[in-house]
């Protein structure tokens, strides 16, 4: 596995938006994150590039980069989809989820609506907006 046995944790979009919207817990907590131990997934890279244009596009991906990138692959869709069929998540809800859990990683998220901690052990809330 190289790489992903020093992971950590999967970064989901949502902290990601957060930061670069400029909310201070977000930055706060990417901000002390360890690179080396920080994965972001395929569909996270989509979610982010989506929402910048090519020049402020460059800021958002000097940041991104640092973290490693998890690609989907047959088994991991196999997880997605047993898990939306189980708990009627959203795909790519699911795929993050399948990812979490394939790579033992914590999914660090702030959407309880989705990923309600208590249901799902490997999520981690790292701030909560008032």
């Amino acid at each position: 596995m190289g790489i992903v046995s020093r992971l950590e944790r999967l970064l989901d979009s949502v902290i990601l938006i957060d930061h670069f919207n400029g909310l201070p817990q977000a930055t706060q907590f990417i901000s002390g994150l360890n690179p080396e131990a920080t994965a972001i997934s395929v569909i996270t890279l989509a979610e982010i590039l989506v929402g910048f244009d090519k020049e402020t596009g460059k800021k958002a991906r000097a940041l991104i980069d640092q973290y490693a990138l998890l690609a989907i692959d047959g088994p991991i869709a196999e997880k997605a989809a047993s898990l939306r069929r189980r708990f009627g998540l959203k795909l790519p809800d699911a795929f993050q989820a399948a990812l979490a859990i394939q790579y033992n990683l914590r999914l660090t998220t702030r959407n309880t609506r989705d990923f309600d901690p208590g249901k799902y052990p490997f999520v981690e809330i790292p701030y909560k907006l008032s």
